[in-house]
């Protein structure tokens, strides 16, 4: 009877490792993401030829619309420890991405990089040319107009892509899963607790995981609907 009564407190007590793996991979991923995502756009929409853009940018998008699962198994091919990739890292630096929770930032990386590219290139693309233009009258290196207007210039629209790139890894699923399993305490996130208490029968607990994702998620809209409007004005 004791055992029992402990069992249901511990079911009901919530487990809050997961929420904190979650935002530790959200804030790595992104941190990642946002500077990759800009670098990339940058470089798409300053190519000369239309037919290369067009093939990059399908590259660079592709992860938006291909499954997770898919996602998932491609990265496996790429860092399985019997995989070049994989091998190499195992065998000289003694690291194992797969089923770690390195994995579960490569997963949110990967799921997460398109949303951030899509925003900061049609932030840059919608900068006045004019202004790049009479920084380069003035002297002023691409570098530096890269820097001191482009950035300026299109920082609403990139920070409107990062907040939803975040929020993106931080929802992450199917390829988390594939990569780094779901393990408790090291690679479980909130998505797989939700889904692990779902399969225990435990609903208390998946109503309690369900209402962090649900206010963190309108939080995460809230900021980007902000960031919307201070665009537009």
């Amino acid at each position: 009877m004791r055992d029992m009564v402990l069992h249901q407190i511990n079911r009901a007590v919530m487990d809050w490792s997961p929420f904190f793996i979650s935002l530790k991979t959200a804030s790595l991923s992104i941190l990642i993401t946002f500077f990759i995502g800009i670098f990339a756009a940058k470089w798409v929409a300053n190519m000369k030829s239309d037919k290369v853009r067009m093939v990059i940018d399908g590259i660079f998008t592709l992860p938006l619309v291909l499954p997770p699962t898919v996602l998932g198994f491609f990265i496996l091919m790429v860092l399985g420890v019997k995989r070049p990739v994989g091998k190499f890292l195992l065998e000289f630096f003694g690291v194992k991405i797969i089923f770690s929770w390195i994995a579960t930032v490569v997963a949110a990386v990967v799921v997460s990089f398109p949303l951030m590219y899509r925003s900061a290139r049609g932030a840059i693309e919608q900068i006045d040319k004019n202004l790049i233009m009479a920084g380069r009258t003035l002297g002023m290196s691409e570098r530096k107009i890269f820097w001191k207007i482009v950035m300026p210039a299109a920082m609403p629209g990139i920070v409107s892509g990062g907040v939803l790139s975040f929020a993106r890894g931080l929802g992450e699923f199917g390829a988390t899963a594939m990569v780094a399993g779901n393990i408790a305490n090291k690679t479980r996130t909130l998505p797989l607790a939700i889904y692990s208490e779902v399969a225990a029968g435990n609903m208390n607990g998946a109503y309690g995981y369900v209402a962090v994702v649900v206010l963190v998620s309108f939080v995460v809209l809230a900021l980007m609907n902000y960031f919307t409007i201070k665009e537009r004005k």
